[in-house]
């Protein structure tokens, strides 16, 4: 266990020793990882550094006594609007991320209801099957119930009929995503306002990967439908800057249709002994260097900026669908609006675990996503630029995993004495002897991770939270 240090030490060695701590992190600055990483280039990640530390220490807690954050979060929240077709009636907030922009929106629906529709005691949200997992994180956290609409098979979005028929006397907010993540498509989103405006209700479209993407490929000239608030019914829209707007983490907006909205997003506590508190932000204290960092960079690349680097993702993107369709063995899932992709594996005798198996020892960092009654298990890939010069390298190597596949002899992995003892030891809840018969040792988890994959893709959904609790449980133990 690492004791509390009794003397200081020197800035050099404590240097060498985080850049030593990076070495076995996913390579992103290779080109090759398609997951968790949004490169900008070297111009704009110099000027995302020196403006995140030039405001380290301030706090927008207080915006009274940092006037420069209230104005560089005006000045953002202003140019999101304008990007996402709001007016002046139009309001937001900036956050740290999509999940936190996600809770607020459910937290101001929740409460707008509480005060116009007193009688509903348990709020119902209804949302498709491929909505992100931070819905349901605020359904746990703000005491509501998530009814989940099951999206079509094929098109992997959601049949606003099916939208229609599941409100109640009780919903308190629609949900579709602009684009979902797994699979990258979007949902109807007139269709669903309409339907919001129809029954009187909140509708929030999710755009946290789309927002700063999907505006710039249409005005790019590629066929984009509308989204954001220029459909009427749209009252709030999520999106993330620090994915394809290529700033530093930490950095997202919730904006509302109009301010009467917003007011229910904010808390306020008088009731305490110290200093008056009221945030429109889950966190009280915030760090004004990723606010800073997103305001130099949105002004530094500009619109141009961005659809010269929207066109070269979108035509990547496009090449890799095409690349796949051609693929007897691979099977693109829905139509990607952008360039978020999901494909799967046809051929029974193997799978996307073995697949992305091949492609890590390759170099390459895959998104593997498991099977659910949406989509069968598939490989994701979120293109970003950096990734757009590796792309004849990728589907070469891609190619080649999938021959090497063809040519081997399959192993089933659930077949397997070691699989079938694992699943064992989860079916009886014995979970450090399962992390031992899969090799975890303290959170280590090795480089492999075929037969880990394979395991959590046969437990049914509680077995897999269970299993994945105790995991990330485990990651943090203490010796």
């Amino acid at each position: 266990m690492k004791k509390f240090p009794i003397s200081g030490q020197e800035v050099s060695p404590l240097l060498e020793q985080l850049e030593k701590l990076k070495e076995n992190d996913i390579p992103w600055q290779s080109g090759k990882t398609f997951a968790y990483t949004y490169e900008p280039d070297k111009e704009t990640y110099a000027l995302i550094k020196q403006a995140y530390t030039m405001f380290l220490t301030e706090n927008a807690l207080d915006p009274t006594a940092f006037p420069s954050l209230l104005y560089l979060e005006k000045e953002v929240i202003q140019m999101a609007i304008d990007l996402l077709n709001g007016d002046e009636n139009c309001t937001g907030t900036f956050t740290s991320g999509g999940t936190e922009s996600i809770i607020l929106s459910v937290k101001a629906a929740r409460d707008f209801n509480r005060k116009h529709k007193p009688e509903i005691k348990t709020g119902e949200m209804v949302l498709p099957r491929t909505a992100h997992a931070a819905f349901f994180k605020a359904c746990h956290y703000l005491d509501l119930k998530p009814v989940i609409v099951e999206v079509e098979e094929g098109s992997c979005t959601v049949d606003p009929r099916k939208m229609e028929a599941a409100i109640t006397s009780n919903t308190v907010l629609l949900v579709a995503s602009a684009p979902s993540y797994a699979q990258g498509v979007i949902d109807p989103i007139a269709e669903i306002a309409a339907i919001a405006q129809k029954h009187n209700l909140l509708f929030h479209v999710d755009a946290c990967v789309g927002g700063m993407y999907l505006p710039f490929a249409k005005k790019t000239g590629y066929d984009i439908p509308d989204f954001d608030f220029k459909i009427p019914g749209v009252s709030s829209i999520s999106m993330d800057f620090h994915k394809y707007g290529y700033t530093a983490k930490g950095a997202s907006i919730i904006l509302h249709r109009n301010s009467e909205l917003k007011k229910f997003q904010i808390y306020s506590c008088a009731e305490w002994s110290g200093y008056a508190v009221v945030n429109p932000t889950v966190t009280s204290s915030k760090g004004g260097g990723s606010l800073a960092a997103c305001w130099a960079t949105l002004n530094h690349l500009g619109e141009k900026g961005y659809c010269e680097i929207v066109s070269k993702t979108q035509q990547a993107s496009i090449k890799i669908q095409d690349w796949i369709n051609k693929m007897p063995n691979l099977q693109l899932q829905g139509k990607p609006a952008m360039n978020m992709v999901a494909f799967g594996i046809k051929d029974a005798n193997w799978s996307v675990m073995q697949l992305g198996g091949k492609m890590k020892s390759k170099g390459w960092y895959l998104q593997v996503q498991l099977e659910t009654q949406t989509a069968p298990a598939n490989i994701h890939l979120s293109i970003n630029r950096s990734n757009v010069a590796f792309v004849e390298e990728f589907l070469e190597d891609l190619g080649d995993s999938v021959k090497e596949l063809n040519g081997e002899k399959q192993i089933k992995f659930q077949d397997t004495e070691l699989f079938q003892y694992a699943l064992g030891m989860m079916k009886e809840g014995k979970i450090e002897e399962l992390q031992n018969a899969m090799g975890i040792s303290d959170g280590n988890i090795g480089d492999d991770l075929t037969l880990i994959n394979t395991l959590v893709n046969q437990l049914n959904t509680k077995e897999r939270e269970d299993l994945l609790t105790n995991f990330m449980n485990a990651l943090y133990k203490n010796s």
